[in-house]
């Protein structure tokens, strides 16, 4: 029985980032559906961004405030100005003469590719053997192609500012360790930010009324799984791991958001989709065992200073 658990704590010791990061990506997947459904439904999008991010504050408030009151440093304006420039740097290390150094590459290409795989390729339809357990109502066609080039740059955007904020957060962690107290943070500037931006944009004051329904469902559900506690979880695991880390199973959530559209809504699964998918896992598998060796060789690093130190 001891043996179990000392087995079970090596395990989690090792795996826990793993199994948080792939848990954020189901978080992200299910809220994909939820912010669908209610978008559909009539719900603006940028008075959902300010409501989520009052949520997250206030769920996240009394965690932050209490939990981390001895430990939580002063934020400063040079603070701040310190982190705008060490954003500007390279995080990760790559040595591309080192196996694994190429393999971290090649799995972030490969992963890249099986993403854009997915998008852009579709192939034959594959036909689903059984009716959907939920039935959404889905968008006029030509709506969707009059937005395409839109969405396709909002999109492209919204991944490079998603990026540059991991790698602002790496740098943040080590002047601000506070991981509660920066979620409630970034939340707290988030809403006010997107609330007057919501204010100068949406003139109609019928648009910040929510009623009981899929919209304020959907507003709680983001606000403490998608804004407090995958941001949170994110902000533990680049603190842990690195931003890489935080990052490399972001394609999970393309796979993932396919099959659930599939097997639970009975949206149509592409061929593409599968073909994409393996490559995504595959490019996964590389990166990896990239990254593996490069926490061993930091072990092996840190035991042989212990053991220096120790020697008289």
């Amino acid at each position: 029985m001891v043996k179990k658990v000392y087995l079970l704590r090596v395990f989690l010791k090792k795996f826990k980032p793993h199994i948080l990061i792939i848990l954020t990506e189901f978080g992200y997947t299910f809220l994909y559906f939820f912010t669908d459904a209610s978008f559909k439904h009539g719900m603006n999008p940028h008075i959902h961004v300010t409501y989520r991010q009052i949520v997250a504050t206030i769920a996240l408030f009394p965690f932050a405030y209490f939990l981390e009151r001895k430990s939580r440093p002063r934020i400063t304006m040079t603070l701040f100005l310190e982190i705008f420039v060490l954003s500007l740097f390279g995080l990760e290390v790559v040595d591309l003469r080192n196996p694994r150094g190429i393999a971290k590459v090649l799995g972030t290409l490969v992963s890249l590719g099986g993403a854009m795989v997915m998008t852009f390729y579709k192939g034959p339809i594959i036909r689903n053997l059984w009716h959907p357990l939920i039935h959404m109502q889905h968008t006029a066609t030509h709506h969707v192609h009059e937005n395409w080039l839109k969405g396709s740059v909002l999109t492209v955007s919204s991944c490079i500012s998603w990026a540059l904020s991991y790698i602002m957060q790496a740098f943040t962690l080590k002047r601000y360790p506070a991981q509660l107290s920066l979620t409630t943070w970034m939340n707290l500037i988030g809403a006010a930010q997107t609330g007057v931006f919501a204010l100068l944009t949406q003139h109609k004051p019928g648009v910040w009324k929510v009623g009981i329904n899929i919209d304020l469902w959907c507003i709680i559900y983001a606000g403490i799984v998608g804004s407090a506690l995958v941001v949170y979880i994110q902000l533990w695991c680049t603190e842990k791991k690195g931003p890489v880390f935080a990052t490399m199973y972001s394609p999970l959530g393309a796979v993932l958001v396919a099959l659930l559209a599939y097997f639970v809504l009975g949206q149509r699964l592409y061929v593409g989709s599968i073909v994409g998918g393996v490559i995504v896992v595959v490019g996964l598998y590389l990166l990896l065992w990239g990254k593996e060796d490069e926490h061993m060789l930091q072990d092996d690093s840190i035991a042989s200073k212990n053991v220096s130190q120790d020697e008289p």
